[in-house]
């Protein structure tokens, strides 16, 4: 008797919005490492301010993030599929998130693409995960983290690990973008981990 083929198996979605504060590079690198994992599928939201920050801080354009993600979305296209709840994701991370993006998705305003997206995986109960970077903070961006933490959402700021004794920045970003892929249970082989004190530590 014939063996009925068995359909492949559907890759898990992860949505990415790359937003106007520094640390482009974040976004960058948490899309390329989803490209190497097998099984996982990049949904990417890259705002008008991203794009300048891109360019700015990496030298790269629209066209060059956007090729690294599975599938591109124009920030202004609120009839995306990443904008219903009907169309499943493991939920979403914003890297970098910009104060505006976390003030809008705090409030529950969302006038773009990236915002809805991130109040769609609060409201389906998913994860999502920001990582803000804005420096000294005022009691806006403060008041805005707690929100979005008290709705179930996760606030990452990107701060090094100096016990990894990072000799690059890459390596410090790779550090960041490995724990925040630890969060949706995405295991990087190479991140250093903590292992406990090293022997001999001095008196």
């Amino acid at each position: 008797m014939a063996r009925r083929a068995q359909p492949p198996a559907e890759r898990r979605r992860l949505v990415v919005a790359i937003t106007g504060a520094t640390g482009a590079v974040y976004g960058v690198r948490l899309l390329e490492a989803l490209r190497a994992i097998d099984g996982w599928e990049s949904h990417l939201v890259l705002s008008d301010a991203g794009v300048l920050t891109a360019w700015q801080e990496l030298g790269m354009k629209r066209g060059a993030i956007e090729r690294l993600a599975d599938v591109a979305y124009r920030p202004r296209d609120i009839g995306a599929a990443i904008a219903s709840g009907s169309f499943i994701t493991e939920g979403m991370v914003v890297a970098p998130c910009s104060m505006k993006t976390l003030a809008a998705i705090a409030h529950a305003h969302a006038d773009d693409l990236a915002s809805r997206a991130a109040d769609v995986v609060l409201k389906e109960r998913r994860r999502l995960v920001l990582l803000p970077r804005e420096a000294p903070l005022n009691l806006a961006h403060l008041r805005n983290m707690v929100a979005v933490t008290e709705m179930g959402g996760i606030v990452f700021p990107p701060v090094p690990a100096f016990y990894a004794r990072p000799k690059t920045i890459a390596q410090l970003v790779d550090h960041t973008v490995g724990r925040v892929l630890d969060l949706f249970g995405i295991r990087v082989a190479r991140l250093p981990r903590w292992r406990g004190m090293r022997e001999g530590v001095a008196e």
